[in-house]
């Protein structure tokens, strides 16, 4: 009999709607690699056909582990059986191999009598599952430690960020039975790589190159070598960005790299942060714990008040990027500045300089603080003219609305909105002429955007949002682990991590 103490951290679970796609796919995950498969026979036509496939696969590749399930429609599965129905399936799952099924709470309870014809030959985890919210959890675990089985799963749905540690705290709330913990969507993605450190017995993940099940997984491959969920452990410092949208932020892939490259024992994951659930997030900030974080869109200003104690030029400027926990105090700095003044003085003498900052919010801010201290002389424009003209006078710059910049030339312009972030690649501030000799684009996915890609035609000297998303991301490396940061492996994580979106390639 398999120990669930055994099995491998990460399981692919594989819904497809016919026996031979789901085998093809099963042998692709196989041979790359994956000896741990979830076989969802519910999704198939023919489930009880799926179920004996098992065994010929198994022949093939007997060193690999399958979890059976076959939930039914009612508890959101995809199986229209009875309960008797269901248990027929997975008795023949075992009887040709699977070392595991996965019987949902419903199910369970209705059927107490018959998951005992499984006991010796397969170990029996009782589901729980809530597409809607994450409940009291201690209502939860106390129904289900009413059947008794070999492990336990609690898959809720994550609606605000302190949902992730509540979900992670049920397994370390159970240190004697087997748990699996999680929660869905993207606001519980960090539960999918955090769930073995907090003691949960395995995480779930996508297959390569077919959908996922539940929302929020990524591929076993991704798990495995971006996140390094293998070799997590209780003493891994956890790092982050929040932002809000955060799904294509490209700084889990550089930050993950640098920290292996320096074989620092790190992880830093995406959080999915709305502004309404700011205090929120610090709430599990606290209780993860999060050692940092790094703060962008729409966060850079409000995420202020939440902290204990500011770098000076942070709090001149208004805006802070980056955060870390130190004495257990947050504490906070822009590292924006360096990423603003150090690609634009590679092509541009800063001082006296005349440069046309298009933006408002928390990176033009920094900014119009980097140059005006540069000794640039600082113009600011922007869509909304009530926030351009309040933000020129905190920095001592010129104001003006768009329709005044007719006639004007700069030096520089630096493009400090989100217009042409992916997904909105053909939005531009500039419909015709752009007036001034270099142009930086601080949006840096997608790599050439729309602003850039005039600023060339038109003869201009183009700098990517790229070289500022380095530098800054450079200087938070520094701040959080006091070495130097490996700036040419970041570089290049990047570029892959925006060559993988630019072709619309799956992430591994």
């Amino acid at each position: 009999m398999v120990q669930t103490r055994s099995l491998p951290r990460i399981c692919i679970a594989l819904g497809l709607p016919d026996v031979p796609s789901l085998l093809a796919h099963a042998r692709r995950e196989a041979e790359s690699g994956e000896t741990f498969l979830e076989f969802r026979l519910d999704f198939l036509d023919q489930p009880i056909e799926g179920a004996t496939a098992i065994r010929g696969f198994l022949d093939k590749f007997p060193d690999t582990l399958i979890l059976a399930t076959c939930r039914r429609h009612q508890n959101h599965g995809k199986f229209n059986g009875s309960i008797e129905d269901q248990m027929a399936v997975l008795d023949e799952a075992v009887r040709c191999g699977a070392q595991a099924v996965d019987v949902e709470i419903e199910s369970a309870e209705a059927a107490q009598e018959r998951l005992h014809q499984f006991r010796g030959r397969a170990q029996v985890i009782v589901s729980y599952h809530n597409f809607e919210a994450t409940p009291a959890l201690d209502t939860v675990v106390a129904r289900m430690m009413r059947v008794t089985a070999d492990g336990y799963k609690i898959v809720t749905t994550a609606r605000k960020p302190s949902d992730n540690i509540r979900v992670l705290a049920a397994a370390r709330a159970l240190p004697k039975h087997r748990m699996v913990v999680l929660a869905m969507g993207e606001l519980g993605f960090p539960t999918r790589v955090l769930s073995p450190v907090f003691g949960g017995a395995f995480t779930y993940a996508a297959p390569l190159v077919a959908e996922s099940t539940a929302a929020g997984q990524v591929s076993g491959h991704y798990l495995r070598h971006l996140y390094r969920v293998e070799k997590l452990a209780k003493a891994t410092k956890v790092y982050g960005v929040i932002a809000d949208p955060v799904r294509h932020s490209i700084s889990p892939s550089v930050l993950n790299r640098a920290f292996q490259a320096r074989r620092t024992d790190a992880v830093y994951l995406p959080f999915l942060v709305t502004p309404a659930h700011l205090r929120d997030f610090f709430t599990m900030a606290e209780r993860l714990p999060l050692a940092g974080f790094s703060v962008t869109i729409p966060h850079k200003q409000k995420v202020i008040r939440y902290l204990d104690a500011i770098d000076p030029l942070a709090k001149r400027i208004g805006a802070v990027n980056t955060v870390w926990r130190k004495a257990g105090r947050w504490r906070g700095a822009n590292t924006d500045v360096a990423g603003v003044t150090t690609p634009l003085a590679r092509v541009l003498r800063l001082q006296k300089s005349t440069v046309l900052i298009v933006g408002n919010g928390g990176a033009a801010r920094g900014a119009a603080f980097a140059l005006s201290d540069a000794g640039g002389r600082v113009t600011l424009t922007g869509r909304n003219p009530d926030r351009v003209r309040a933000l020129a006078k905190i920095c001592g710059a010129e104001a003006l609305a768009k329709e005044q910049l007719e006639g004007r030339h700069f030096d520089a312009v630096v493009h400090a909105t989100p217009l042409g972030m992916f997904p909105h690649v053909d939005e531009c501030f500039f419909n015709g002429s752009i007036p001034a000799d270099v142009v930086f684009d601080m949006v840096y996915n997608p790599l050439e955007t729309a602003l850039l890609r005039r600023a060339r035609e038109q003869g201009k000297t183009a700098i990517p949002g790229l070289d500022m998303f380095i530098e800054q991301a450079v200087g938070q490396f520094e701040i959080w682990t006091g070495e130097t940061a490996p700036r040419s492996v970041m570089h290049k994580a990047a570029m892959e991590a925006l060559s993988h979106e630019a072709s619309g390639t799956p992430a591994k």
